[in-house]
């Protein structure tokens, strides 16, 4: 009798370990079925071609919204008219800005990132018509250089003015030699191009470093003419082209218009920034 009670019982026991042993089988099996579940899980995350044409699509829309807000701020704006017939420019700002005599810049402007550029002056005290728009000033360093390494001497006499300064200027102009004259070489305030720090008046000491026509005949007018475009300038009111600037020849009056292609084009085919940009009245 107690021998088979023993019997029993190591019997019991048998089973109970082969019970337990079964059941830690099952849980590794699971628990490896489960890391091998999480692995493939993260695989299929890293890989899917769903998340990807997501990423892509949104990636594809933000640069769409990108374009779409440049083009809004460079889109021709419908541009205001005065009751005397003005219009006002909307992009003051732009290296492309056209002012003339047509074209007026909004009321109290002023130009931004106003700096004098590292070129020798025909004065040497301080002066805001020292002073063009930082990308001008560069362009104009770039362009004194070019001159000097061909052995021509530049010397810059008159950038940046004011509303106020101009309306002296003109005014003074207006007083001495009359309304009629004055407007041929004149601006009237506020469509002045001095006044959107992109344009310089340059001249020579063999000019005697006057702003007259015949500096044309100069070698360093003769340069000017023909390599300003090469720099991103041009001569802003060129000769025979009067009735379509509004003003008389000026051989030293550059104008930085930004874009050395549109300076060149500008250049080879004789241009006007009203020709150019078809605004012509």
């Amino acid at each position: 009798m107690k021998r088979s009670y023993i019997l029993l019982l190591l019997l019991s026991l048998f089973v109970l370990l082969v019970a337990c042993q079964q059941s830690s089988t099952n849980n590794a099996n699971q628990e490896d079925n489960k890391n091998k579940e999480d692995e493939t899980e993260s695989k299929v995350d890293s890989n899917d071609p769903t998340e990807d044409s997501n990423d892509s699509k949104e990636a594809e829309q933000d640069k769409k919204d990108n374009t779409e807000q440049r083009e809004d701020q460079n889109k021709d704006v419908q541009e205001e008219t005065t009751e005397d017939g003005m219009v006002v420019v909307n992009t003051p700002n732009s290296l492309e800005v056209v002012v003339n005599k047509q074209r007026t810049l909004p009321e109290g402007f002023t130009p931004k990132n106003l700096m004098v550029p590292n070129v020798p002056f025909s004065f040497d005290e301080d002066n805001p018509k020292k002073q063009l728009r930082q990308e001008a000033a560069k362009a104009l360093e770039a362009l004194f250089a070019g001159a000097e390494q061909d052995g021509v001497d530049l010397v810059a006499a008159s950038g940046f003015r004011s509303y106020q300064r101009q309306k002296e200027i003109y005014n003074y102009n207006v007083q001495t030699r009359g309304k009629e004259e004055a407007d041929k070489f004149s601006a009237r305030p506020g469509t002045s191009e001095h006044q959107t720090g992109l344009a310089m008046d340059v001249t020579s000491a063999e000019a005697a470093f006057a702003l007259e026509q015949t500096f044309k005949q100069t070698k360093a007018g003769s340069w000017l003419s023909e390599n300003a475009y090469r720099f991103g300038f041009v001569i802003r009111y060129p000769e025979g082209k009067s009735e379509i600037t509004g003003y008389s020849y000026e051989p030293w009056h550059i104008r930085y218009v930004g874009d050395k292609t549109i300076a060149k084009e500008m250049y080879n085919q004789n241009l006007t920034l009203e020709e150019y940009f078809d605004l012509i009245p």
